[in-house]
């Protein structure tokens, strides 16, 4: 594990959360921190660019707080696996955990994360000035709440298990310097994007058209979701009956197979760090996928195309429908050190924690964040990714228990269209099948 106990952190950081000087201070009562001070929370974060930029202000906290930190920090897909056995102690190693999205359904219906409703409630715990309007909707909607519409959507009985920290939006990266020596419009709707996407290699030979995940299993499905929500579609509709295979599902994976087949060499075993390199590096003209990678894209110390790339909405399908995924933070139920553990869950999504992240090249989670003029003179793309939230969707994948083993269903058989050149009509009407099967044994059509 990391040990964060240093007091050197960067200038960005110490403005941002010096500036407030913590909810104590600006209340004017004694320090809330105090009794938790010399404390050592340990926490599983992800190697993934939001958490490396955490990495660097996670030492004010302990300036600030005295309490100190450890991070267990894991390839996502790995820290998931870990979590599954911690989450299951009597006694758990961790105090908080990140987590991806589509793991919520499965801790909350385990019962393995606090609802954070009595944190909240707490005095000597809460900061009244947190301002939990100014996290952004669809985030909380998509990351944090549990218990509403459908079971993992908001709704009038639903509750908060997690906060939105490392969250995540589609956007579109293209070159605008190819786009514009070839007379390419920055691509506004799909037959645009997919256009453009088989033009590129005709016009630049060795160049591919759009770096995309593709590989088989979570990969290859989430590449086929970036794509249905905003053409149409859906996987279940409101009954919980299989629509994955409509003409909508088609058109999906049509794209999904155009985009990889136009795309740079190696694609069909790209993941997301894949596909981000292969833009990196000038061997693609387009990257639609996460914010996350857009700081690595503009470093000339790890990237060819840095000043050369513009940056658009996820293009327009029957609708406009951008992802909402990436990471939330919880606090397991197991966890021994249940309230520190909430003071920097706090601390790291406040208005001040959530702009120093972002100043370091991470993603913001507060409204506040992206309006705010010194991130924007530092990351011109901010203005972009702000717009493209008014159109996130945080429904474009069910967030079900079941969900895990559908999911690689998806990602195994589509990488069979994208590989083998299954038919895309016969490998969509398999996935239902299963999907219902899967489904019916669940429970969800017992009600009907």
């Amino acid at each position: 594990m990391t040990r964060h106990t240093s007091k050197v952190w960067s200038a960005a950081a110490a403005v941002a959360l010096t500036f407030s000087g913590g909810f104590a201070m600006a209340a004017g009562h004694s320090d809330p921190y105090a009794p938790y001070a010399g404390t050592t929370l340990v926490v599983n974060f992800p190697a993934h660019p939001h958490y490396n930029a955490v990495m660097n202000v996670l030492p004010e906290f302990t300036e600030q707080t005295g309490i100190e930190v450890e991070v267990d920090q894991l390839q996502y897909l790995k820290m998931r696996e870990r979590q599954t056995l911690e989450l299951t102690k009597d006694e758990g190693d961790y105090d908080l955990i990140a987590y991806v999205v589509f793991s919520k359904a499965d801790y909350v219906f385990a019962d393995q994360l606090e609802n954070l409703a009595k944190y909240f409630m707490n005095p000597k715990l809460a900061d009244p000035n947190y301002d939990q309007a100014d996290l952004i909707d669809g985030y909380v909607e998509n990351i944090g709440v549990a218990g509403g519409q459908k079971g993992y959507l908001p709704g009038k009985l639903g509750s908060a298990f997690g906060i939105p920290f490392g969250s995540e939006t589609s956007v579109l990266a293209y070159r605008k310097d190819i786009f514009e020596k070839h007379g390419i419009a920055a691509p506004e709707t799909y037959n645009q994007l997919l256009d453009a996407a088989c033009k590129i290699p005709e016009v630049e030979p060795g160049m591919g058209g759009m770096a995309s995940r593709a590989a088989s299993g979570h990969q290859a499905s989430h590449a086929f979701l970036l794509h249905l929500a905003p053409l149409g579609g859906r996987v279940f509709d409101d009954s919980w009956n299989p629509i994955i295979n409509n003409e909508a599902g088609v058109a999906a994976a049509n794209a999904l197979k155009t985009i990889v087949d136009c795309g740079p060499e190696g694609s069909t075993t790209f993941g997301p760090a894949e596909a981000a390199a292969a833009f990196k590096q000038g061997q693609a003209a387009m990257f639609m996928d996460s914010i996350a990678f857009a700081a690595g894209f503009e470093d000339p110390s790890q990237s060819k195309v840095a000043g050369k790339v513009g940056y658009a909405l996820h293009p327009e399908g029957v609708r406009r429908g951008s992802q909402t995924g990436g990471f939330g933070i919880a606090i397991p139920k197991n966890a021994q050190n249940k309230e520190a553990a909430f003071l920097l869950m706090q601390w790291l999504t406040s208005k001040e924690g959530d702009l120093a992240v972002a100043m370091e090249g991470g993603n913001p989670s507060r409204f506040s964040t992206y309006q705010n003029a010194e991130l924007n003179e530092k990351f011109p793309y901010s203005a972009t990714f702000g717009e493209a939230l008014k159109h996130a969707d945080p429904d474009w994948r069910p967030i079900i228990p079941t969900w895990g083993k559908i999911n690689a269903d998806i990602g195994t058989t589509l990488s069979q269209v994208l590989t083998e050149d299954l038919d895309i009509q016969e490998a969509l009407d398999g996935v239902a099948e299963r999907a219902r099967a899967v489904m019916d044994e669940a429970g969800y059509y017992t009600w009907q």
